[in-house]
């Protein structure tokens, strides 16, 4: 693979970054597809030229970025340096993404997806990805109630908490109909919110503490329907006047990715209440917010050693726990409740086998396996290559995020979430 390295400058911090190019329907990966990589501020003069491997992955490669200290505590320094890409491959359309954000420690890892050449489809091409919202100002929350009357006529709700396969974005305010509908992958979305909302060099308690606030609004929006019920055909927005800040093409950090992975399926409840909690917040210092969560004040907690459901007390109420829906939608099997590992036997297995088997025929990195039901060291290199891969600690063992992570690819692969 190409990582010529064509003019380098010299910075006290780095961050890290990877590229990882899909067709966009299915997520096969793009091999061969070449990569420049520019500053916003020189967008001409070209810092890397990369390849992407059988894949579709491309090196990891260090950028200049900022003092990470920019991004500990509020700051009138912009924590984050900014890099334009260019994407292209033979068969596809050209992708263009400006405003990569690059944080001092922290891998970002940008998806592409690109489209055949000659298809009608050029949303957000070029794509440019908006500023941070710890930044840049947005619209503050509007306030709304923290739990939602669910008896009035013609309400319509679910019957159980369900964390949905996709969630439709609107990506503009409710009443905008020109704006985009995006159908998002439930675990991508909240990845999406969270990078776009917190930063990833904070304490993991803190970060925790946001993702389950942005999962547990995120189901509330699902389990009300709330903008169903109001005439909308999309689940959720990108405004943060009425939701969470969502954009299109945004990088996802590592650490971030990890943690959203270990509490998939999570929301927060309170005792006899059915519904997920709608958690509001705000950043906490541009904007006050008594009866919400701040957000930096949920890392100064976190630096004071505080876990994530004690931030989240702190703020909300001192009942507040963490629950877990019974059922993911769109995923084949439901996690066994216990890790597979060497010595595992039995239908589990089998289920890993048979969909890392399909999962390998387009990520070739990944060895065919014997479908035996029985987890020995050939299962658990093959789970270890998808760890790689798919930007997961590479344990070998499946564990709750690994067995849902799995899952998802292999639907996404074999189509036969249709």
């Amino acid at each position: 693979m190409d990582n010529s390295l064509i003019n380098e400058s010299i910075s006290e911090d780095k961050g890290r970054l990877k590229i990882r190019v899909t067709t966009g329907e299915n997520l096969f990966p793009v091999n061969n597809a070449q990569i420049d990589i520019a500053t916003t501020g020189e967008p001409n003069v070209i810092l890397y030229r990369l390849e992407t491997g059988n894949s579709g992955v491309t090196d990891t490669i260090e950028l200049d970025a900022p003092p990470l200290s920019y991004s500990l505590s509020p700051s009138d320094n912009q924590p984050y340096s900014e890099y334009n890409i260019k994407v292209s491959a033979n068969g596809y359309e050209e992708r263009l993404i400006s405003g990569i954000q690059i944080l001092s420690g922290e891998l970002g890892i940008q998806n592409v997806k690109l489209t055949q050449a000659d298809t009608d489809n050029d949303t957000y091409n070029p794509t440019v990805i908006a500023g941070h919202t710890l930044w840049e100002y947005y619209p503050p929350k509007i306030a709304e109630e923290a739990i939602k009357p669910l008896n009035e006529s013609g309400e319509i709700v679910l019957n159980r908490v369900v964390v949905p396969e996709t969630i439709i974005v609107h990506d503009g305010v409710p009443t905008d109909s020109t704006a985009t509908n995006f159908y998002v992958p439930y675990a991508d979305y909240i990845k999406n919110v969270a990078c776009c909302e917190i930063y990833s060099t904070w304490p993991d308690e803190a970060i925790k503490a946001n993702i389950l606030a942005i999962m547990s609004f995120t189901l509330n929006r699902v389990y009300t329907e709330w903008y169903r019920n109001k005439g909308y055909n999309f689940t959720i927005t990108s405004s943060t006047a009425y939701d969470h800040k969502w954009t299109y093409g945004k990088t996802i950090y590592e650490d971030v990715s990890r943690l959203v992975d270990s509490l998939i399926g999570s929301y927060l409840s309170l005792p006899n209440v059915r519904q997920p909690i709608l958690t509001q917040y705000c950043d906490g210092k541009r904007t006050s917010c008594p009866e919400w969560m701040s957000q930096w004040g949920s890392k100064a907690l976190a630096d004071d050693g505080l876990s994530a459901i004690d931030i989240l007390r702190y703020y909300y109420n001192s009942n507040i726990y963490i629950n877990t829906a019974p059922r993911i939608a769109g995923i084949p099997s439901s996690y066994p409740g216990y890790d597979l590992d060497i010595g595992s036997s039995g239908q589990p297995v089998i289920t890993i086998q048979e969909q890392l088997n399909e999962i390998s025929k387009s990520y070739p990195a990944i060895p065919k396996l014997n479908v035996d039901g029985i987890f020995g060291s050939k299962t658990k290199a093959a789970v270890s290559e998808f760890q790689k891969a798919f930007d997961m600690p590479a344990s070998g063992i499946v564990d709750y995020p690994t067995w849902y992570r799995i899952s998802s690819i292999y639907v996404a692969v074999s189509k036969i979430a249709e």
